[in-house]
């Protein structure tokens, strides 16, 4: 895991000492991505630079790495991420010839395209299975290519120039570049406001985000998007018990090949059924005892208080499958003081490259990445099993279902109706830009062919699962990339294995919802591995605080910011609005976009135009 940036310039000659700076500015903001090493490679309008968290061959996987060979063109690869299967991979390209320096899966990656991607890249990307994103230089060609998983698991994105084009892990990377304009305009502050992921899910404007299953081809001729792999109607036949079995088998697999790590590796633990299922085995297949960490917060559960999709503390279930199956448990306890510490936030922000955060949501996030990482460099995590087994209680309410939008609504619109300055709020179009995008995403759903193709509910529920798993899940797996990264932390995501992605996806929702509970089939693959109690627990989000001491902090911040007029923030507010926040409102969210946006504004030193 590790983080990666660079600069093509076609008409320039990047190896003077002024592009040198500029790329040394840009591989350094990737330190944090890639605590243990560092390099750059430059030749011609080519400048590549790499920051390494060493995971897999920590001697041999230096980078940007180059593969040389007999009378052929050398190939310059910076890659971040992990290619699971790079193994078997290996042992193909050696029976085809290939000969290997490292036994790192970055060399592997290389072989792949030399290999497999001569006439075509899309043929050796759709080789790999994991998480990674990647960009390759050919010199021979002159082209670069930008490459991001299936899923968009690990992020990626680019900024065309005059002659070129500016890339990297995360949009920090590539402000660091002098030809990258700071800009927010309306688009982008639209994209940020709303809870979906756009395809192009940036919120500076000229900068693009490489979309998930995509390559981006640039060349002197321009920049070409080429499109390697999307959900598909597989014509699922199978029956509800070989449907379990599969899904287990699946999972079987996709866990062993996920614990592969030259490094100590934990898992996340909430006491739901998507962690505690996957770190049961975890616990079944490592080699050594698993060490597992779980989120609580002072007096959480002694003061619990039942809130949406939130019923239960996860603190009792958490000790009874870290008892059950025998892990080496730690809990990370966190204060409000600790949430609310300034150091704590700003990293927050930096981290996530937002001009709004999910608040103590975020901070939580990062405060825990950050304390697992003292014990493990690699951390197994949860997300997606929501979104692909139908775990929230969207999936199951017809009022949402049915509704003519995103199933999980938006808060976003109403609440910025109120806050927002109405001038702005106008301008920005929001009702019409929520609709435009939820006709867009409902465009690509492929058609039902499967069992009950005929049925209305379940043409419908392709499209509800459609939906989380390319508008929502997005949001999910950048934040937990983003703020584990931002401590040198890997988080692998096991149920974003393409291959159950694919086969569940394609599963008729009767099946997924054969017992009239949320995640049905992933509930039968795995309840052998769990107690009873974690077996039937309704799904729980991820925790808020409930401190009483939080929220007091959190409106005295507001206060003082509303009542300064002369702050970045104030001409996008509506004062009045903002003070009826204060007076009588418990919109949480909104306290924490306004205070989040102030500092944005300001750390980031961003134009606005509007």
């Amino acid at each position: 895991m590790c983080g990666i940036c660079g600069w093509i310039d076609f008409d320039r000659d990047l190896e003077g000492p002024e592009a040198r700076r500029e790329l040394a500015a840009m591989t350094a903001t990737m330190a944090f991505r890639g605590p243990d090493d560092q390099g750059t490679w430059i030749n011609g309008p080519a400048a590549l630079g790499h920051r390494r968290l060493a995971v897999i061959d920590l001697q041999g996987g230096r980078q940007p790495m180059t593969l040389h060979e007999d009378g052929r063109s050398p190939l310059v690869l910076a890659y971040t991420g992990e290619t699971y299967n790079y193994r078997e991979l290996r042992q193909r390209l050696a029976a085809l010839g290939h000969r290997f320096e490292t036994s790192s899966d970055t060399e592997v990656v290389l072989h792949a395209h030399r290999e497999w991607g001569k006439r075509d890249p899309c043929t050796a990307v759709s080789e790999l299975n994991g998480m990674f994103a990647y960009a390759l230089w050919d010199p021979a060609k002159r082209e670069l290519l930008l490459i991001r998983d299936r899923l968009g698991i690990k992020p990626l994105y680019y900024y065309p120039t005059k002659h070129g084009v500016l890339f990297g892990s995360e949009p920090k990377a590539i402000l660091a570049n002098g030809l990258a304009e700071r800009v927010l305009d309306a688009a982008g502050l639209r994209r940020a406001l709303c809870s979906f992921a756009e395809p192009n899910n940036t919120v500076f404007r000229g900068m693009h985000e490489v979309r998930p299953g995509h390559i981006v081809r640039v060349s002197r001729d321009g920049i070409q998007q080429m499109t390697y792999w999307q959900l598909t109607d597989s014509g699922h036949t199978d029956d509800v018990p070989t449907t379990i079995r599969h899904v287990r088998e699946l999972l079987d697999d996709t866990i062993q090949r996920q614990l592969i790590a030259d490094v100590p590796l934990c898992t996340l633990l909430s006491g739901g059924l998507d962690s505690s299922a996957l770190t049961a085995l975890a616990a079944r297949f490592s080699a050594q005892r698993i060490r597992s960490f779980a989120l609580d917060f002072v007096g959480y559960t002694e003061n619990f208080t039942p809130g949406f999709m939130c019923a239960t503390p996860d603190g009792p279930y958490v000790q009874e499958l870290a008892n059950f199956a025998g892990t080496d448990h730690t809990d990370i306890t966190l204060s409000a003081d600790e949430l609310m510490d300034r150091g704590v936030r700003a990293s927050t922000l930096h981290a996530r490259d937002l001009p709004f955060t999910a608040g103590d949501i975020d901070s939580s996030l990062y405060l825990l990445f950050r304390a697992v990482r003292r014990y493990s460099t690699v951390a197994l995590s949860g997300e997606a099993a929501d979104e692909l087994f139908g775990g929230y209680s969207w999936f199951h309410d017809p009022a949402y279902v049915q509704s003519d939008t995103f199933p999980w609504g938006n808060v976003g619109v109403d609440s910025a109706r109120q806050y927002l300055d109405p001038l702005l709020f106008e301008k920005l179009e929001l009702p019409s830009y929520l609709d435009e995008q939820y006709r867009s995403a409902l465009a690509e759903v492929p058609a039902l062919t499967g069992p009950g193709s005929s049925d209305p509910h379940e043409r419908r529920m392709r499209e509800v699962c459609y939906l989380f798993l390319t508008r929502r899940l997005p949001r999910l797996l950048d934040r937990k990339d983003r703020l584990s990264m931002a401590s040198g932390l890997e988080v692998r995501v096991p149920y974003c294995d393409h291959r159950l992605i694919e086969y569940v996806f394609g599963t008729p929702w009767a099946h997924k919802n054969f017992d009239g509970r949320e995640k049905s089939l992933l509930r039968a693959a795995t309840a052998d591995l769990l107690p009873p109690s974690v077996v039937q627990r309704v799904k729980s989000v991820y925790p808020s605080i409930q401190d009483p001491a939080y929220y007091k902090m959190l409106r005295t911040q507001l206060t003082a910011l509303v009542n300064d007029g002369n702050t970045a923030v104030a001409p996008l507010l509506s004062i009045r609005g903002c003070r009826g926040l204060l007076n009588a409102s418990d919109d949480v969210i909104w306290m924490e976009r306004i205070l989040t946006l102030q500092d944005f504004l300001t750390d980031y030193n961003v134009s606005l135009r509007f």
